[in-house]
């Protein structure tokens, strides 16, 4: 029986992982939920709409590039570069 390879996963990704998805969760679910009770204006436009229509969609933007920034930074120069070929 041939075994793989172990890869380690390194702490400081999972913990980015947990946190981005955390905010995801807080910005999908729990913003938007208590949204309708924050009575503020973003331009004309209540805050629950605007979140609804514009702001989730910048936050999701937002976390991905912070997630390719960090882990282009993460990234381990000894791993091999990816190759598609198999």
């Amino acid at each position: 029986m041939s075994s793989a390879p172990e890869h380690k996963i390194d702490p400081r990704v999972l913990a980015l992982k947990a946190g981005l998805l955390s905010i995801w969760a807080l910005v999908s679910f729990v913003l938007c939920w208590f949204a309708p009770a924050l009575q503020f204006n973003v331009g004309p436009w209540p805050f629950f709409y605007w979140m609804a229509a514009q702001g989730s969609l910048l936050v999701f933007i937002a976390i991905v590039a912070v997630y390719a920034w960090a882990m282009d930074r993460l990234e381990p120069e000894e791993w091999p570069p990816f190759n598609s070929d198999g």
